[in-house]
């Protein structure tokens, strides 16, 4: 999606923004990570919905698997790094992160390393494809940087473990402006903070302040606040009455899963980590799938719709309304939908199927 930002010091103007969205249909370079398991499969059932289109996009693969350095430390290889601070537009399977002391999240890391301060996530029923909820239409925007997924933990004693939540007001004010922006530039009309502001009263109460002051900036944007906790159960009755939510880190990780739940699961639902200066990585966020790896029968519609995303972001939204509504048609048919899906056709099928639809449309 499209998304119009920022103002204030810390945070690039809208204006700047636009002129790096700004591009024409000149052929750019976009960072591939194609990722574990069944990541190379949707990866390269992407490119070729891509090149059926005709998008001027050349891709970049590279490997994010850590390297030790000489401190015996793992880090991103360097080369991954230098294609994302060059090309400024990844695209990203699925990661594996093994479980257990030593190993480092490599989503968290990116996330990191490029300063990707808002996870963006559209949530939207898929005609034809039928769910227990109808009409959902809402977009979770997670603060991405710090909370309790900052990274600072420590023994105390033996058998206690101290795991600091870290509030910011620049972080926070910067989620805040984002989200009433991104409500703008796509014809929202209401933001609602999530918080446990009664219990946490400092960390909490910060975020939700600088929301607040945020709202008065942008009265043109209805402003709601709520728990956490009232959040879940309301969600769950009736999605339909939420449209942008915005709220730290934790609380974003766990609802927006919750809000794929509500169209069908991770594998339909796009992601995009949108930073400063343009950067940006668009992602699948569902697993690695192991068990089907190279059998064919991967699902990339997660990993398309947020290539899709990456597309309006870099200001070509006519291959993206292409793409998506193919996708989309392909998916309201019937005929060639994976398992996962209902159906009992291929990656390989699925993919033709949508790369049929662009010719037509052609």
């Amino acid at each position: 999606m499209a998304a119009r930002m920022w103002s204030k010091k810390v945070i690039p103007s809208f204006q700047q923004w636009c002129k790096i969205r700004s591009y024409s249909n000149e052929v750019r370079t976009v960072t591939m990570i194609p990722g574990d398991g069944i990541g190379p499969e949707i990866s390269e059932a992407v490119q070729q919905i891509f090149q059926a289109s005709k998008v001027p996009i050349d891709w970049e693969p590279v490997d994010v698997t850590p390297v030790k350095g000489p401190d015996g430390r793992t880090s991103i290889p360097p080369q991954a790094i230098e294609s994302m601070n060059k090309n400024k537009i990844g695209l990203k399977g699925p990661l594996a992160t093994p479980i257990g002391k030593g190993h480092m999240s490599l989503n968290l890391a990116l996330r990191k390393a490029f300063n990707l301060y808002a996870n963006v996530r559209p949530c939207k029923s898929l005609e034809g494809y039928k769910t227990p909820y109808e009409d959902v239409d809402l977009v979770t925007i997670r603060e991405n940087t710090e909370g309790e997924y900052s990274g600072i933990e420590h023994t105390i004693v033996d058998g206690v473990v101290q795991s600091i939540k870290l509030i910011t007001e620049q972080a926070s004010k910067r989620v805040a402006e984002f989200a009433f922006e991104y409500a703008k530039a796509n014809n929202r009309t209401t933001v609602t903070a999530v918080h446990k502001a009664n219990i946490m009263r400092m960390s909490d109460g910060l975020f939700l302040k600088c929301c607040r002051d945020t709202a008065e900036n942008h009265r043109d944007i209805r402003f709601n606040e709520m728990y956490l906790d009232t959040v879940c159960l309301n969600m769950v009755q009736d999605p339909t009455q939420f449209d942008v939510l915005v709220m730290p880190n934790l609380y974003g990780d766990i609802l927006s899963d919750l809000c794929a739940g509500l169209i069908g699961g991770l594998g339909v639902t796009p992601s995009g980590n949108i930073g400063q200066d343009g950067v940006a990585i668009y992602e699948s966020v569902h697993g690695t799938a192991p068990d089907i790896a190279g059998e064919d029968k991967a699902n990339p519609t997660a990993l398309l719709l947020s290539a899709v995303m990456m597309l309006r972001h870099m200001g070509l939204g006519d291959h993206a309304n292409r793409i998506e509504s193919a996708a989309l048609a392909v998916i309201r048919e019937g005929k060639s939908l994976t398992g996962d899906l209902g159906g009992n056709s291929t990656c390989s099928t699925f993919t033709k199927a949508i790369c049929e639809k662009i010719e037509y449309m052609d």
